[in-house]
Protein backbone atom coordinates (compact mmCIF):
# COMPACT_ATOMS: atom_id res chain seq x y z
CA UNK A 1 0.00 0.00 0.00
CA UNK A 2 1.48 3.35 -0.59
CA UNK A 3 0.83 6.59 1.31
CA UNK A 4 0.40 10.43 -0.11
CA UNK A 5 3.20 12.15 0.87
CA UNK A 6 1.95 15.15 2.60
CA UNK A 7 4.31 18.01 3.55
CA UNK A 8 3.72 20.85 5.85
CA UNK A 9 5.53 24.27 4.96
CA UNK A 10 5.83 26.81 8.12
CA UNK A 11 6.44 30.17 6.98
CA UNK A 12 5.26 31.54 3.48
CA UNK A 13 7.58 34.00 2.32
CA UNK A 14 9.44 33.37 -0.82
CA UNK A 15 11.33 30.31 0.25
CA UNK A 16 8.83 28.54 1.64
CA UNK A 17 6.09 29.54 -0.27
CA UNK A 18 8.66 28.10 -3.45
CA UNK A 19 9.26 24.80 -1.81
CA UNK A 20 5.27 24.46 -1.05
CA UNK A 21 5.09 24.95 -5.41
CA UNK A 22 7.50 22.72 -5.71
CA UNK A 23 6.88 19.37 -3.95
CA UNK A 24 3.02 20.29 -4.55
CA UNK A 25 3.89 19.89 -8.64
CA UNK A 26 6.04 16.80 -7.22
CA UNK A 27 2.71 15.43 -6.56
CA UNK A 28 2.79 16.00 -2.73
CA UNK A 29 0.01 17.03 -0.81
CA UNK A 30 1.12 20.30 0.85
CA UNK A 31 -0.70 22.06 3.75
CA UNK A 32 1.23 25.41 5.34
CA UNK A 33 0.82 28.14 8.00
CA UNK A 34 2.58 31.44 8.46
CA UNK A 35 2.10 34.24 11.21
CA UNK A 36 0.39 36.70 9.10
CA UNK A 37 -2.75 35.53 8.39
CA UNK A 38 -3.44 37.78 4.81
CA UNK A 39 -0.44 35.36 3.34
CA UNK A 40 -1.93 31.95 4.81
CA UNK A 41 -5.26 33.28 2.56
CA UNK A 42 -3.74 34.51 -0.31
CA UNK A 43 -1.88 31.10 -0.53
CA UNK A 44 -4.94 29.40 -0.08
CA UNK A 45 -6.35 30.82 -2.88
CA UNK A 46 -3.91 30.58 -5.35
CA UNK A 47 -3.04 27.45 -4.60
CA UNK A 48 0.20 27.16 -3.01
CA UNK A 49 -1.25 25.02 -0.64
CA UNK A 50 -4.23 22.80 -0.12
CA UNK A 51 -4.65 23.87 3.66
CA UNK A 52 -3.72 25.77 6.68
CA UNK A 53 -4.50 22.67 9.04
CA UNK A 54 -1.63 19.81 9.73
CA UNK A 55 -2.38 16.18 9.45
CA UNK A 56 -0.93 14.15 11.87
CA UNK A 57 0.22 12.03 9.29
CA UNK A 58 2.13 14.49 7.65
CA UNK A 59 5.81 12.88 7.17
CA UNK A 60 7.93 16.39 6.25
CA UNK A 61 7.54 19.59 8.39
CA UNK A 62 9.59 22.18 6.63
CA UNK A 63 10.23 25.29 8.81
CA UNK A 64 10.89 28.10 6.66
CA UNK A 65 10.98 31.30 9.17
CA UNK A 66 13.66 33.40 10.16
CA UNK A 67 16.93 31.78 11.71
CA UNK A 68 16.50 32.66 15.48
CA UNK A 69 12.66 30.97 15.66
CA UNK A 70 13.45 27.49 13.98
CA UNK A 71 14.32 25.77 17.33
CA UNK A 72 11.32 26.38 19.29
CA UNK A 73 9.25 25.52 15.81
CA UNK A 74 10.96 22.58 15.63
CA UNK A 75 10.74 21.38 18.94
CA UNK A 76 6.85 22.25 18.77
CA UNK A 77 6.62 20.21 15.91
CA UNK A 78 8.41 17.62 17.10
CA UNK A 79 6.41 17.43 20.35
CA UNK A 80 3.20 17.52 18.92
CA UNK A 81 2.96 14.84 15.94
CA UNK A 82 4.16 11.77 17.14
CA UNK A 83 4.37 9.97 13.81
CA UNK A 84 7.90 7.85 13.76
CA UNK A 85 8.49 8.76 10.09
CA UNK A 86 8.29 12.06 10.68
CA UNK A 87 11.01 14.70 9.37
CA UNK A 88 11.46 18.13 10.16
CA UNK A 89 13.53 20.21 8.76
CA UNK A 90 14.06 24.34 8.05
CA UNK A 91 16.11 26.46 5.87
CA UNK A 92 17.57 29.18 7.61
CA UNK A 93 20.80 30.14 6.53
CA UNK A 94 22.60 29.61 9.74
CA UNK A 95 23.07 26.51 11.17
CA UNK A 96 25.09 25.91 14.23
CA UNK A 97 22.70 27.20 17.14
CA UNK A 98 19.74 25.47 15.67
CA UNK A 99 21.74 22.13 15.29
CA UNK A 100 22.93 22.50 19.06
CA UNK A 101 19.31 23.05 20.21
CA UNK A 102 17.45 20.44 18.47
CA UNK A 103 18.78 17.27 18.91
CA UNK A 104 15.66 15.63 18.35
CA UNK A 105 16.38 12.57 15.72
CA UNK A 106 13.62 13.54 13.39
CA UNK A 107 15.41 16.44 13.28
CA UNK A 108 17.84 17.15 10.26
CA UNK A 109 18.67 20.61 9.56
CA UNK A 110 19.12 22.04 5.86
CA UNK A 111 19.95 25.04 3.60
CA UNK A 112 19.12 25.83 -0.38
CA UNK A 113 21.59 27.82 -1.54
CA UNK A 114 18.73 29.64 -3.21
CA UNK A 115 17.21 33.14 -3.55
CA UNK A 116 15.96 35.72 -5.81
CA UNK A 117 15.56 39.70 -5.13
CA UNK A 118 11.48 39.21 -5.86
CA UNK A 119 10.01 38.75 -2.19
CA UNK A 120 7.02 37.09 -0.53
CA UNK A 121 4.96 35.02 -1.59
CA UNK A 122 4.19 36.92 -5.08
CA UNK A 123 8.33 36.45 -5.85
CA UNK A 124 7.47 31.81 -5.46
CA UNK A 125 8.08 30.48 -8.16
CA UNK A 126 8.28 26.12 -8.61
CA UNK A 127 11.48 25.77 -10.37
CA UNK A 128 13.54 27.94 -7.86
CA UNK A 129 15.58 24.63 -6.66
CA UNK A 130 16.23 23.64 -9.99
CA UNK A 131 20.01 22.65 -9.76
CA UNK A 132 21.01 24.87 -6.65
CA UNK A 133 22.93 23.54 -3.80
CA UNK A 134 21.15 21.99 -0.63
CA UNK A 135 23.05 21.87 2.40
CA UNK A 136 21.81 19.22 4.61
CA UNK A 137 23.83 19.40 8.26
CA UNK A 138 23.94 15.47 9.82
CA UNK A 139 25.37 14.80 12.93
CA UNK A 140 26.74 11.72 14.19
CA UNK A 141 23.54 10.54 15.65
CA UNK A 142 21.20 11.38 12.65
CA UNK A 143 19.65 8.32 11.16
CA UNK A 144 20.76 6.92 7.54
CA UNK A 145 17.11 6.40 7.05
CA UNK A 146 16.16 10.21 7.61
CA UNK A 147 18.86 11.50 5.78
CA UNK A 148 18.24 9.20 2.64
CA UNK A 149 14.90 10.14 2.84
CA UNK A 150 14.98 13.47 2.75
CA UNK A 151 17.60 13.45 0.04
CA UNK A 152 15.40 12.09 -1.94
CA UNK A 153 12.53 14.61 -0.76
CA UNK A 154 15.17 17.58 -2.24
CA UNK A 155 15.85 15.37 -5.65
CA UNK A 156 12.30 16.28 -5.82
CA UNK A 157 12.49 19.84 -6.70
CA UNK A 158 15.46 19.83 -8.51
CA UNK A 159 18.10 19.83 -6.01
CA UNK A 160 21.93 18.93 -5.85
CA UNK A 161 22.24 17.79 -2.16
CA UNK A 162 25.27 18.09 -0.16
CA UNK A 163 25.96 17.27 3.39
CA UNK A 164 28.73 19.17 5.77
CA UNK A 165 28.77 19.88 9.36
CA UNK A 166 26.70 23.06 10.86
CA UNK A 167 30.43 24.44 11.79
CA UNK A 168 31.45 24.07 8.52
CA UNK A 169 28.41 25.16 6.83
CA UNK A 170 28.38 28.50 8.89
CA UNK A 171 32.02 28.89 7.87
CA UNK A 172 31.57 28.48 4.22
CA UNK A 173 28.59 30.00 4.03
CA UNK A 174 29.68 33.26 5.29
CA UNK A 175 32.27 33.55 2.16
CA UNK A 176 29.58 31.90 -0.36
CA UNK A 177 26.80 34.07 0.86
CA UNK A 178 26.72 36.56 3.45
CA UNK A 179 29.88 38.67 2.85
CA UNK A 180 28.60 38.98 -0.94
CA UNK A 181 25.48 40.22 -0.23
CA UNK A 182 27.16 43.18 2.30
CA UNK A 183 29.38 43.49 -0.35
CA UNK A 184 26.77 44.13 -3.04
CA UNK A 185 24.68 46.31 -0.98
CA UNK A 186 27.89 48.42 -0.16
CA UNK A 187 28.88 48.65 -3.83
CA UNK A 188 25.25 49.75 -4.39
CA UNK A 189 25.37 52.41 -1.99
CA UNK A 190 28.82 53.94 -3.13
CA UNK A 191 27.49 53.52 -6.89
CA UNK A 192 24.10 55.81 -5.63
CA UNK A 193 25.91 58.66 -3.49
CA UNK A 194 28.21 58.98 -6.08
CA UNK A 195 25.32 59.57 -9.18
CA UNK A 196 23.85 62.36 -6.89
CA UNK A 197 26.80 64.48 -8.13
CA UNK A 198 27.34 62.57 -11.65
CA UNK A 199 23.55 61.17 -12.02
CA UNK A 200 24.38 59.88 -15.51
CA UNK A 201 26.88 56.81 -13.77
CA UNK A 202 23.91 54.70 -13.34
CA UNK A 203 22.52 54.96 -16.86
CA UNK A 204 26.46 53.48 -17.44
CA UNK A 205 26.10 50.77 -14.95
CA UNK A 206 27.09 47.67 -17.26
CA UNK A 207 26.04 44.18 -17.19
CA UNK A 208 29.14 43.45 -14.48
CA UNK A 209 27.96 46.16 -12.10
CA UNK A 210 24.19 44.61 -12.69
CA UNK A 211 25.69 40.90 -11.96
CA UNK A 212 27.34 42.21 -9.20
CA UNK A 213 25.01 44.31 -7.60
CA UNK A 214 21.50 41.63 -8.26
CA UNK A 215 21.81 40.35 -4.76
CA UNK A 216 21.14 44.24 -3.34
CA UNK A 217 17.69 44.08 -4.24
CA UNK A 218 16.83 40.85 -2.23
CA UNK A 219 14.90 41.20 1.21
CA UNK A 220 16.52 43.70 3.43
CA UNK A 221 14.36 42.56 6.57
CA UNK A 222 16.25 38.90 6.62
CA UNK A 223 19.33 40.12 6.62
CA UNK A 224 20.24 41.59 10.32
CA UNK A 225 18.94 38.00 11.99
CA UNK A 226 21.13 35.94 9.48
CA UNK A 227 24.46 38.17 10.01
CA UNK A 228 24.25 38.70 13.50
CA UNK A 229 23.73 34.92 14.08
CA UNK A 230 26.94 34.32 11.62
CA UNK A 231 28.70 37.28 13.23
CA UNK A 232 31.94 35.84 13.98
CA UNK A 233 32.74 34.15 10.35
CA UNK A 234 31.65 36.91 8.89
CA UNK A 235 33.72 39.38 10.18
CA UNK A 236 36.16 36.69 9.99
CA UNK A 237 35.81 36.93 6.16
CA UNK A 238 35.20 40.82 6.06
CA UNK A 239 39.03 41.16 7.64
CA UNK A 240 40.61 38.63 5.15
CA UNK A 241 39.18 40.71 2.38
CA UNK A 242 39.84 43.78 3.81
CA UNK A 243 43.34 42.52 3.43
CA UNK A 244 43.40 41.50 0.00
CA UNK A 245 41.90 45.00 -0.76
CA UNK A 246 44.49 46.61 0.61
CA UNK A 247 46.95 44.53 -1.33
CA UNK A 248 45.45 45.69 -4.55
CA UNK A 249 45.06 49.34 -3.89
CA UNK A 250 48.80 49.10 -3.11
CA UNK A 251 49.50 47.37 -5.92
CA UNK A 252 47.92 50.19 -8.11
CA UNK A 253 49.73 52.82 -6.00
CA UNK A 254 53.20 51.15 -7.11
CA UNK A 255 51.79 50.42 -10.45
CA UNK A 256 52.60 46.66 -10.11
CA UNK A 257 51.43 44.87 -12.94
CA UNK A 258 52.17 41.13 -12.23
CA UNK A 259 50.67 41.78 -9.18
CA UNK A 260 47.47 42.66 -10.55
CA UNK A 261 47.65 40.14 -13.82
CA UNK A 262 48.21 37.38 -11.33
CA UNK A 263 45.27 38.29 -8.91
CA UNK A 264 42.76 38.32 -12.24
CA UNK A 265 44.37 35.64 -13.94
CA UNK A 266 43.56 33.29 -10.81
CA UNK A 267 40.04 34.74 -10.55
CA UNK A 268 39.34 33.75 -13.61
CA UNK A 269 40.46 30.54 -13.46
CA UNK A 270 38.54 29.82 -10.14
CA UNK A 271 35.70 31.18 -11.60
CA UNK A 272 35.72 29.15 -14.75
CA UNK A 273 35.93 25.81 -12.45
CA UNK A 274 33.14 26.46 -10.07
CA UNK A 275 30.86 23.35 -9.96
CA UNK A 276 28.10 22.93 -12.64
CA UNK A 277 24.66 21.49 -12.69
CA UNK A 278 23.06 18.25 -12.78
CA UNK A 279 24.31 15.47 -15.06
CA UNK A 280 22.59 13.45 -17.26
CA UNK A 281 21.91 9.97 -16.46
CA UNK A 282 24.50 8.81 -18.95
CA UNK A 283 27.24 10.43 -16.96
CA UNK A 284 26.88 8.99 -13.51
CA UNK A 285 28.33 6.25 -11.78
CA UNK A 286 26.51 4.14 -9.31
CA UNK A 287 28.35 2.46 -6.13
CA UNK A 288 27.56 0.35 -3.78
CA UNK A 289 28.84 1.14 0.15
CA UNK A 290 29.11 -1.07 2.97
CA UNK A 291 28.42 0.57 5.84
CA UNK A 292 27.66 -0.10 9.65
CA UNK A 293 24.54 0.66 11.09
CA UNK A 294 25.33 2.59 13.17
CA UNK A 295 24.81 6.68 14.13
CA UNK A 296 27.48 8.77 12.25
CA UNK A 297 28.30 6.03 9.67
CA UNK A 298 26.24 7.52 6.31
CA UNK A 299 27.17 11.46 7.85
CA UNK A 300 31.07 10.25 7.25
CA UNK A 301 30.50 8.91 3.73
CA UNK A 302 27.96 12.42 2.70
CA UNK A 303 30.49 14.58 4.42
CA UNK A 304 33.52 13.20 2.67
CA UNK A 305 31.81 13.84 -0.84
CA UNK A 306 31.63 17.06 0.34
CA UNK A 307 35.02 17.67 0.95
CA UNK A 308 35.92 16.56 -2.19
CA UNK A 309 33.34 18.25 -4.29
CA UNK A 310 31.83 15.39 -5.37
CA UNK A 311 27.64 15.85 -5.65
CA UNK A 312 25.55 12.48 -4.74
CA UNK A 313 22.70 12.82 -6.87
CA UNK A 314 20.92 10.04 -5.73
CA UNK A 315 21.21 8.13 -2.67
CA UNK A 316 19.27 4.88 -1.22
CA UNK A 317 20.46 3.02 2.10
CA UNK A 318 19.09 -1.28 2.26
CA UNK A 319 19.52 -2.05 5.46
CA UNK A 320 20.65 -5.93 5.93
CA UNK A 321 18.57 -8.61 6.23
CA UNK A 322 20.80 -10.26 9.67
CA UNK A 323 23.58 -8.61 11.15
CA UNK A 324 24.71 -4.78 11.91
CA UNK A 325 25.97 -3.58 8.49
CA UNK A 326 23.59 -1.82 5.61
CA UNK A 327 24.67 -0.61 1.67
CA UNK A 328 24.42 2.80 0.71
CA UNK A 329 23.51 2.82 -3.26
CA UNK A 330 25.37 6.37 -4.41
CA UNK A 331 24.48 7.97 -8.25
CA UNK A 332 27.96 10.38 -7.88
CA UNK A 333 29.60 12.02 -11.50
CA UNK A 334 31.20 9.51 -13.77
CA UNK A 335 34.32 11.27 -13.16
CA UNK A 336 35.27 11.88 -9.99
CA UNK A 337 33.79 7.67 -9.16
CA UNK A 338 37.03 6.59 -8.88
CA UNK A 339 38.93 9.15 -6.62
CA UNK A 340 35.70 8.88 -3.96
CA UNK A 341 36.34 5.47 -4.25
CA UNK A 342 39.81 5.28 -3.60
CA UNK A 343 38.89 7.71 -0.55
CA UNK A 344 36.14 6.39 1.17
CA UNK A 345 38.76 2.60 0.74
CA UNK A 346 40.67 4.67 2.73
CA UNK A 347 38.53 5.37 5.36
CA UNK A 348 37.87 1.61 5.66
CA UNK A 349 34.54 1.69 3.95
CA UNK A 350 34.01 -1.37 1.13
CA UNK A 351 32.89 0.09 -2.23
CA UNK A 352 31.97 -1.34 -5.94
CA UNK A 353 31.02 0.29 -8.23
CA UNK A 354 28.25 -1.28 -10.51
CA UNK A 355 29.04 -1.75 -14.39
Amino acid sequence: MTFAKRVHVVGLGLIGASLALALRDAGWIVTGDDLDRDVVEQALASGVIASDHIDPTTSLVAIATPAGVVAELAHDYLGRLENPSLIVTDVAGVKGAIVREVTEQRFLGGHPMAGSELRGLKGARADLFQGCTWVLTPTHTTPADVYTRLHGYLREVGANVVAVSSVDHDRLVALASHVPHLLAGALMNQATDAARQDAVLLQLAAGGFRDMTRIAAGDPAIWPDILFENREAVTSTLVALEERLVALRAALESHDRASLEESLTSAAVARRQLPGRALNSDDMAYLRVLIADRPGSLARVTMTASEMLVNIYDIEIAHAIEGNRGTLLLAVDAKQADRFMETLRAEDFGVVRET
